[in-house]
């Protein structure tokens, strides 16, 4: 946080000042790690280890905030009988497909709710990144659940907790991780301390712990401890998770993502959501508890905000405009079928694939395959010059006589240069004034989007055709200023916030929002940003001015409500759990919610309240539910649905590891995104033949001096000094070992690609024992490119391309590779030095990376694979890349 967050560092360090311990958790010595009280190196990958040896350690010691988690979680409610763990099943959990590499979630729910699972197995969730579709809210849960208040039946969820987490044993966190059990134990002393009515922790992770294979089962177990600890919206406690810079939260609520749409709405899929209320029944799930009962009127006013006067009851507010998933359109998808010949143009916006993201070489060939390609950027990025100037020139896979792809360069507005919101990691909005006009032709990416949409209107506007109403409905009609016309940003964000359509009065709650084409809202969560007809998000309140928790400091979704779930801030009878704690309780006398915050609660709705049978939606969220989003308003230790590749979390290997998996047979993910293609190829791992031709890992992040893929901060003269070449940190251990001389120059190899760097010999990076062996890490920056003042390989090139299964993130925090002394070769020699490690590593054509490793999967009925199990399933059916959290 200190190299990559240094001005949000400053508040940990206050913290620190004020008595906080800090504990810093990384592969590499780092500056967070030198002001911490206590740095754990760990070996990258297995962060799940550490953690469930954390969950262990409450569990076992009965640590846990008791009576918050009776109250709001879901640790009395019982499970199927049919679940199976990864216990019983060496690493797979029960229902799993070997055919699809995917799970049939029915035997995962709870008792009596068997086939209400709405994941079958059928791989096609994995496609459509289903498991990022309930990013902020669960799946359903029918009422009622069985539960046990005394937490002993064997099958409800603390026992099944507690039975999974048992092996994470500080002897096993050792073996798997590499951290000495002395360093682990006071760890989970320290964080289980910060617990109960007087005390909470904080969680912090960085926006890399998405990018691995497992990476939404790493959240989830810090989730997990934080729930049972009691740190869940309360102040001082929560998940923190940071982005990579400023709006990268911003483009998930308003997404930039193929299968959400604005507010988590998911995108329709052709085949589940023909009609309007197909599609608003999978969101809100009608019979369930909870805030999505109002789904209706979300998803109209969003079709409302689109298409206007076209759009109306009759006609299903333009549903039938409404684009539609066919299957997985994520971005490595993407590049894949433009080496394919599959995509024929391409527009580029705010990354640099050339080198921020995974499997550089097949980025450049895809886009080298293009018939035109559209990059808007503040310089010359390698994603506009990959054509003249990439590795694969020299190596003469790219001839730029012979390259098609017509590259058309559009000079953007930097942040300074046009005005609009950011929105940060606590999902707070604040707006920016534009304090310099744009150089020559540079424009702002409104600019740029209104005034293309308005040229094709104006080219389509005499079309016959049903298929160009989409375009010609929408409501474009944005106000303009200026010698360039200007889009108004605050008149986008009003309809962002939504209004009433006969009156143009802004909305000030999502709960105005209507189902009936009365209102139209182009955000619901945003819905009171732009209340009374002014910005909030423009507030600029001192906090001298005003108490501890800011709320005059700029807009956080949603209802300016700073803290997520903090109905949990007080005990179930509304009172706060404590006076040094005290956030958000019930006033009798007042009849209503109460505190520092915007409550997350119904304001009248008392804590005695019980819905009567047969409610649902916001009326069936009794006044104890604190988790007001989730199907059954607990908070989910264990997740029934809604989660692709596991209920609980589980130790999976990396894709690519030097070391078997200690914990299961199965080595890794069982469910991962595999692509099988001649550009894409995975280092060979255990139990696999020749995994030592790859034997050193290597983790990749950032330096404070350079940002993302570099293409700003390696055109600033000053940054560019001070961190001028692409370096590779490697221990005293592994330098002698190799042969590799400080500031010498070193090469590393893996199946894809060969990159050269200085060498960097230093302490910052521990060899670490593990499991009996010594296991070396190496790290880089992942900020060089051939472009700009200072240029270097890049690091991303090392890696393959395998996904996460819910979120389709790249896993590009961990490969393994080779190091040699020296340079790298260059042209043709290259691509023979690649081809002969992946002939020695078997990384042959006809090769298949082996998905199961493990005998359970043909383990009968529990792992799912009985004829009735299989009956049930087919009766039941009906990335996001590496920018975010995503």
């Amino acid at each position: 946080m200190a190299e990559a967050h240094p001005v949000g560092f400053q508040w940990v360090m206050e913290a620190k000042r004020r008595g906080a311990k800090v504990f810093h958790v990384d592969p590499r010595f780092t500056r967070t790690s030198a002001v911490a009280d206590s740095y754990l190196p760990i070996r990258a990958g297995t962060d799940i280890a550490l953690l469930g040896g954390v969950v262990r350690h409450i569990l076992e010691n009965e640590l846990d905030f008791r009576e918050y988690v009776l109250a709001y979680t879901n640790a009395a409610t019982i499970v199927s009988d049919r679940f199976a763990d990864t216990e019983d099943l060496d690493g797979l959990f029960s229902g799993y497909r070997p055919d699809t590499g995917s799970y049939d979630t029915s035997s995962w729910q709870y008792a009596g709710h068997e086939g209400h699972a709405e994941i079958t197995g059928t791989g096609k969730e994995r496609d459509s990144a289903a498991g990022l579709r309930h990013e902020s809210h669960g799946m359903p849960v029918p009422a009622p659940t069985q539960r046990d208040e005394t937490l002993q039946h064997p099958r409800c969820v603390y026992q099944i907790l507690r039975r999974h987490f048992a092996r994470y044993t500080p002897e096993m966190v050792e073996r798997v991780c590499g951290i000495p059990q002395d360093k682990f134990l006071e760890l989970a002393d320290a964080w289980a301390s910060n617990s109960g009515r007087e005390r909470t922790g904080a969680l912090v992770y960085s926006v890399g712990w998405t990018q691995h294979s497992v990476g939404v089962q790493y959240i989830r177990t810090g989730a997990i401890i934080q729930t049972l600890l009691g740190n869940m919206g309360r102040p001082g406690g929560g998940i923190l998770a940071l982005r990579g810079h400023a709006s990268i939260q911003g483009s998930t609520d308003i997404p930039t993502l193929y299968n959400l749409l604005p507010g988590y709405l998911p995108m329709p899929h052709h085949a589940d959501h023909e009609t309007f209320d197909d599609w608003v029944d999978s969101i809100r799930h009608p019979g369930q508890k909870g805030f999505w009962g109002n789904s209706r009127a979300y998803a109209a006013s969003l079709l409302k905000a689109y298409w206007g006067d076209a759009a109306t009851p009759e006609n299903d507010f333009c549903y039938g405009h409404l684009p539609r998933m066919t299957g997985d359109h994520g971005t490595y998808q993407q590049v894949l079928n433009m080496i394919d010949g599959k995509i024929r143009g391409y527009f580029l916006l705010g990354q640099n694939p050339a080198v921020g993201s995974a499997h550089g070489r097949a980025q450049r060939l895809g886009m080298a395959n293009l018939d035109w390609l559209v990059v808007r950027d503040l310089f010359l990025i390698e994603s506009a010059t990959f054509w003249k100037n990439s590795p694969e020139v020299a190596t003469g896979e790219i001839v730029p006589e012979q390259c098609r792809t017509e590259v058309f360069f559009l000079p953007a507005a930097s942040h300074v240069e046009k005005e609009g919101t950011f929105t940060q990691t606590q999902r707070l909005l604040q707006w920016r004034e534009k304090a310099v006009d744009p150089p020559g032709d540079a424009r702002s990416e409104l600019w740029f989007f209104y005034h293309l949409g308005r040229r094709l209107r104006e080219k389509l506007a005499a079309s016959p055709h049903p298929r160009d109403r989409a375009l010609l409905d929408l409501t474009w009609d944005y106000p303009t200023h200026g010698p360039h016309a200007e889009p108004s940003a605050e008149a986008v964000l009003r309809e962002i916030n939504g209004y009433e359509v006969a009156t143009g009065r802004p909305l000030s709650a999502f709960a105005q929002a209507r189902d009936d084409g009365s209102t139209a809202v182009g955000c619901w969560i945003y819905t009171g940003v732009y209340a009374d007809g002014v910005n909030q998000a423009a507030r600029r309140r001192s906090r001298h001015e005003q108490d501890w928790v800011a709320a005059q400091w700029g807009w956080a979704w949603p209802a300016n409500r700073r803290t997520l779930y903090n109905r949990a801030s007080a005990d179930p009878q509304g009172r706060p759990w404590s006076e040094r704690k005290k956030y958000v309780w019930w006033d009798p006398d007042a009849g209503e919610w109460t505190g520092y915050d915007v409550p997350d609660f119904e304001k009248t709705k008392p804590p005695t309240y019980r819905p009567p049978e047969g409610a649902s939606g916001v009326e069936a969220i009794a006044g104890d539910d604190a988790f007001v989003m989730q199907g059954d308003g607990k908070a989910w230790l264990f997740a029934p649905s809604g989660v692709l590749d596991g209920p609980l979390p589980a130790h999976y290997e990396p894709a690519e590891s030097p070391m078997r998996n200690p914990l299961y047979g199965q080595q890794a993910n069982p469910t991962r995104k595999v692509y099988e293609h001649p550009v894409n190829s995975v280092n060979p791992s255990p139990p696999e033949a020749h995994s030592g031709v790859f034997p050193y890992v290597f983790t990749v992040s950032r330096l404070t001096e350079h940002h993302t893929a570099g293409g700003m901060s390696r055109t600033v003269r000053p940054l560019a000094e001070l961190q001028p070449e692409m370096f590779v940190e490697v221990s005293p251990e592994l330098a002698a070992e190799a042969g590799l001389t400080h500031l010498g120059w070193a090469h590393l190899v893996s199946g894809r690609a060969v990159i050269e760097a200085r060498v960097l010999v230093t302490e910052r990076l521990t060899p670490l024992r593990v499991d009996g062996r010594v296991i070396h890490q190496l790290w880089l920056p992942y900020h060089f490119g051939t472009e700009g003042l200072v240029t270097g390989d890049s690091a991303n090139d090392l890696f393959g391309i395998t996904l996460d299964p819910n979120v389709l993130i790249q896993e590009s925090k961990i490969g393994t590779c080779d190091v040699r002394p020296g340079r790298r070769p260059t042209g043709p020699a290259l691509l023979d030095l690649v081809a002969d490690y992946r002939r020695r590593a078997g990384m042959t054509p006809q090769r298949r990376v082996p998905i199961v490793t493990t005998d359970a999967a043909g383990g009968g009925d529990a792992a799912g694979s009985t004829d009735e199990r299989s009956a049930g399933a087919s009766a039941d059916e009906h990335e996001h890349d590496g920018g975010g959290d995503a």
